[in-house]
């Protein structure tokens, strides 16, 4: 709040009384009073009233001044009203009466909105595990027949058993912090898991899968890094290169103060100008679609899987040789209780 401002704003009251003195000043000398006594009674107003503004800029420029200094320190703005002291001056205590109903109504509102999002949130957690169900007694039904066409109808059914875990963890996400259980995890028993529950994909596509020096343990959620393994295993077999057999390997390196997970394919790699921004949301890219049809959905839950766990993800790739994620974990005590 600058003086010039401050004038400008309060300039009709100056007006106003500055002609209210004059027609003081006209009616005494008009009156015959002496010119002493004229100053005297003119210039007394004039001395209160500078100095009744002065008082009244600096209490009104230090309430200012500190909510100016109070919204510039917040990250959350919003969190302003909360903050403020009641200021001794009747406009300012209105400001604080409007900004305080602003904000209980704001609060309102997000409060009604997260409800609505946490309802619909548990409906789609109900829907998927309901679905998951006749889908899977699809695939045992598909199982005993090995007729060529049930092996198709059974890769559907596994492709739509995906679709629905990926749904599932994308809806928990939010509140996954919930549900992890940090532990020391075997990194080969969980790449063996997924191994597993992925070979009849890894056989009808004809792909590899090869492993080096997963005799390693490290600190994560094993349920939500067996998804993450399995989210880059379904990328690689839709971007398998033809002409070459196809093989993904995945290894485990040991370095001083953390241990890198390398999961590698020959596939037919990332164009270099979508390395950028694989990982955001809803990117499908070149490859997404040309190649296969792709949500955009798969590693952006990775990512954002990786960064709650407190792993680190990256990713090279040459186009028309291969693809590397490597996830990082940190060797530290952090989540040991």
């Amino acid at each position: 709040m600058s003086v010039s401002g401050y004038v400008k704003d309060r300039g009709g009251v100056y007006l106003l009384f500055g002609m209210a003195v004059g027609f003081l000043v006209l009616f005494m000398r008009l009156s015959g009073m002496q010119t002493t006594m004229i100053c005297f009674s003119a210039g007394l107003p004039v001395l209160v009233m500078v100095g009744a503004e002065i008082w009244e800029y600096r209490r009104r420029s230090r309430f200012y001044r500190r909510v100016l200094r109070s919204l510039t320190e917040l990250d959350r703005k919003y969190l302003l009203p909360e903050l403020l002291e009641t200021p001794d001056f009747c406009e300012g205590r209105l400001l604080c009466d409007v900004l305080r109903e602003t904000d209980r109504s704001m609060y309102e509102h997000v409060a009604a909105y997260r409800n609505s999002a946490a309802e619909f949130r548990e409906f789609i957690e109900l829907w998927v595990h309901e679905i998951k169900l006749p889908v899977s007694s699809l695939l045992l039904m598909a199982h005993h027949d090995g007729t060529e066409l049930n092996g198709k109808i059974r890769e559907q059914l596994r492709r739509i058993d995906g679709y629905t875990d990926t749904v599932l963890y994308f809806a928990r996400a939010e509140n996954a912090e919930k549900d992890y259980l940090i532990k020391p995890v075997s990194l080969k028993r969980i790449v063996s898991d997924v191994a597993v529950r992925c070979r009849e994909d890894l056989l009808l596509h004809g792909v590899g899968f090869r492993t080096e020096g997963l005799d390693l343990q490290v600190m994560t959620d094993g349920k939500w890094l067996a998804f993450m393994l399995g989210q880059l295993l379904a990328n690689s077999l839709r971007y398998t290169a033809e002409g070459r057999e196809a093989v993904i390997t995945v290894s485990g390196e040991k370095a001083a103060d953390r241990t890198v997970l390398h999961f590698r394919d020959n596939g037919i790699g990332i164009p270099p100008q979508d390395l950028p921004n694989i990982f955001a949301r809803s990117f499908t890219g070149e490859n997404g679609r040309i190649h296969a049809k792709s949500t955009g959905m798969g590693l952006y839950i990775v990512k954002n899987l990786c960064d709650r766990l407190g792993h680190g993800i990256s990713v090279t790739s040459v186009q028309g040789e291969y693809t590397e994620f490597c996830i990082t974990f940190a060797d530290h005590d952090f989540y040991r209780f």
